[in-house]
């Protein structure tokens, strides 16, 4: 696939993940994402063949691994990935929490324990990396991981019905940096 099908592949994400914020998974069809994009329907179906195909696309992107292969330093790349969760927790109105929750009740559950597994994995080798490094503390990286998807999907899932403030968002940075930055590091 060439830049331009890229480009237009992305255009539809962007576009598919403001409407499953706004509406949820359930009210998104290939209709309202046709017309977000500006794109046929013909020209939507070309990358994508519903409206499950785009969104779990959404959720399968985020990766710290690729900035870890460019050299990035562990305790910078945990910088960037907390003010990024931090952002998704405090805004509200681009959480995907409920059209997560309801695709994954449509049958999907296969699906999230897949996408869930995948994510500890990524945090595991991540926090790995970082204690190799030096950067991070001697923890137990399968724990860690888990405190950390929980923690943030929680915030992200309560931050639909709870206007949560600086604070908490601050409140769940400080709390990874404290429970993995090592305490000599500089």
């Amino acid at each position: 696939m060439g830049n331009k099908g890229e480009k237009t592949k992305e255009i539809i994400r962007q576009e598919a993940y403001r409407l499953f914020a706004e509406k949820g998974f359930q009210r998104v069809t290939m209709t309202d994402i046709c017309e977000k994009t500006g794109l046929s329907r013909g020209g939507v179906y070309r990358y994508y063949s519903s409206t499950g195909d785009i969104f779990s696309q959404i959720l399968s992107e985020k990766t710290a691994a690729r900035q870890m292969e460019q050299g990035k330093s562990p305790a910078v790349i945990l910088e960037e990935l907390l003010e990024e969760m931090k952002h998704e927790i405090l805004d509200r109105e681009s959480s995907l929490s409920l059209a997560t929750y309801e695709y994954a009740n449509l049958g999907n559950q296969d699906f999230f324990i897949e996408l869930n597994h995948k994510a500890q994995e990524k945090w595991q080798q991540f926090i790995s990396h970082g204690i190799e490094t030096g950067e991070f503390a001697d923890v137990d990286p399968r724990q860690m991981a888990e405190l950390i998807l929980y923690y943030y999907q929680g915030l992200r899932m309560w931050s639909r019905v709870i206007p949560f403030g600086e604070q908490e968002g601050d409140n769940f940075a400080e709390t990874i940096r404290r429970m993995l930055l090592r305490n000599d590091a500089p």
